[in-house]
């Protein structure tokens, strides 16, 4: 194998090398995004469930005292 090959064939390693090392990193910080989303999406929909849960009790006295409005408007 003369030179010029060789320094050849060492260049495509090298930067063989260098495309699995940025493309590692790349599977990484997309891995990293999907954790990040999904911890994201749990908390907006966890948050939601949890004011629900809070103001619920709140939302039923304020349908009664819509309903016993209604129904003293209905009474007139």
């Amino acid at each position: 194998m003369d030179s010029e090959s060789k320094k050849l064939l060492e260049e495509t390693f090298r930067l063989a090398q260098n495309n699995n090392d940025m493309l590692r990193s790349i599977k990484r910080s997309m891995m990293w995004g999907h954790i990040t989303r999904t911890i994201y999406w749990v908390f907006i929909i966890g948050s939601a469930v949890g004011a629900f849960y809070l103001l619920q009790p709140y939302i039923e006295d304020l349908k009664s005292v819509y309903d016993g409005a209604s129904g003293m408007f209905d009474g007139f």
